[in-house]
């Protein structure tokens, strides 16, 4: 402290100095128009160089976190770009399954040509009988639900008999309570974004947005998407329920489908054939 005392002591002309200096620049700036305006600009000219000059090392530190957000980002565009570039192969892809002991396989398949507009819609695929499609297979698109069956088949060319179609019928459920319904386009339905599962047990509660997925009766594997419920109140006269559905296809932008070939398909088949029909 004594030393302190003894600095200021010694500087004290210069200190006195310093302080009479500021007061006379607060004056001059306060008392006069030109003075103000020019340490007005010049101090907002001094202050937005220290924030740009801030931002920039802002960003600079941020840097590695957002060139990692690029590389992901590229990483998923990457896959997305082969996937569309390899899904018109003729490659199988396994789908591993141990309770059906491999009995799927999926064939993509490209689409050539397609309806939406018609009562009864039908789809063309380039994969035919080379590449072993019959009728009666089942076929999804990537990720995102059901389409149909395989109709008939060329060589090398198949159509498929969409669910927008009058007579194609699904097997699904209900994935909250497991209630069992039939998936159809339905009467005087002209909209390619919806479908009805009809044949429900009233006994069953549905609520909005539950969705709907195949049960694995017939030729698609369980638990294939098809859509969330948008109206559960549709009432038929008698003990059983119809439910609206929204699908998770969009039939107007179908341009890849997977054709699925069930490994037991033609065992099922026959056997089935041998039970009486009384």
């Amino acid at each position: 402290m004594r030393n302190l005392w003894i600095f200021i002591n010694r500087y004290n002309a210069f200190f006195l100095f310093i302080i009479f200096f500021t007061i006379g620049i607060v004056f001059t700036i306060k008392n006069n128009v030109y003075q103000h305006s020019v340490t007005v600009n010049s101090t907002n000219e001094v202050v937005g160089t220290a924030y740009e000059r801030l931002n920039v090392f802002k960003k600079y530190i941020n840097l590695g976190q957002v060139n990692d957000s690029l590389i992901a980002e590229n990483a998923k565009l990457t896959q997305a770009l082969f996937a569309l570039n390899h899904i018109d192969s003729a490659t199988n892809t396994l789908v591993k399954d141990t309770l059906t002991k491999y009995q799927y396989t999926y064939l993509a398949a490209r689409v050539i040509k397609n309806s939406i507009r018609l009562r009864n819609n039908i789809i063309t695929i380039n994969k035919g009988k080379a590449d072993g499609i019959v009728t009666g297979m089942a076929v999804i698109s990537p990720g995102k639900g059901v389409v149909g069956f395989i109709r008939d088949v060329s060589e090398h060319l198949a159509t498929i008999q969409s669910l927008l179609h009058k007579d194609t019928k699904i097997s699904v459920k209900i994935k909250k309570n497991q209630a069992l319904g039939s998936l159809v386009w339905g009467e005087r339905n002209s909209d390619f974004l919806k479908a009805y599962v009809k044949d429900i047990p009233n006994q069953y509660k549905m609520s909005l947005r539950d969705t709907v997925v195949t049960t694995g009766f017939g030729s698609f594997p369980p638990g294939i998407p098809v859509g969330r419920i948008t109206n559960a109140g549709i009432a038929t006269g008698d003990n059983f329920l119809t439910i609206e559905v929204a699908l998770f296809n969009d039939f107007s932008t179908l341009q890849y489908v997977y054709v699925i070939k069930d490994k037991f398909a033609a065992e099922e088949k026959d056997l089935e054939a041998k039970i009486p029909h009384e």
